[in-house]
């Protein structure tokens, strides 16, 4: 019996086939639930699956998008919600298939970075309140930097006009000022 371990199953050496130290009985024996696992264990393993997880870590999209800064870099608002900017021209966006709408939306440079992007108007005749050099709100278009719906490309809608919000114009509760 010296040199033979048996698991915490109450496994008997009787009934069992044995080869070596190893156990060979059913499924619940921790021994036979780490074979293959592909893990370190024991006392020392801490820094080996520390590391490893670090590394595996970036395998996540969503971890990589926290941690690269690429939301700082490469996102028009560079991290912010909402941003302001300067309409340069008003245009007209097909809506993709099988869809067939032209959807409204406007053309704005924004005024922290000078970057330009295509931002959509919401609501039915609100492109009619947006006038060219008019100063917008613009916000996230909901899909965390992915275009929404059937509009290719564009990835931010109109909020405010002349630091009046479009629903509040849209259902007539305020006038845009006179500039």
């Amino acid at each position: 019996m010296l040199g033979r371990t048996f698991c915490k199953q109450a496994c008997m050496p009787e009934g069992l086939a044995r080869t070596g130290s190893f156990c060979t009985c059913s499924v619940g024996c921790p021994r036979l639930s780490a074979m293959g696992s592909g893990k370190p264990r024991g006392i020392n393993a801490a820094r080996k699956l520390r590391t490893m997880r670090r590394q595996q870590r970036w395998a996540s999209k969503s971890y990589k998008k926290a941690h690269l800064g690429t939301q700082f870099k490469c996102n028009p608002f560079g991290g912010t919600s909402h941003c302001k900017g300067i309409v340069l021209e008003k245009i007209g966006i097909e809506a993709k298939q099988p869809n067939s709408a032209i959807r409204k939306c406007v053309r704005a440079q924004l005024i922290k970075n000078g970057k330009k992007i295509a931002a959509f108007v919401p609501r039915d005749g609100c492109l009619n309140f947006i006038d060219e050099n008019d100063e917008v709100l613009i916000a996230g278009f909901g899909r965390k930097g992915h275009a929404v719906g059937d509009i290719p490309g564009v990835r931010f809608k109109v909020v405010k006009v002349s630091g009046v919000a479009l629903l509040a114009l849209y259902r007539e509760k305020k006038e845009k000022p006179r500039s």
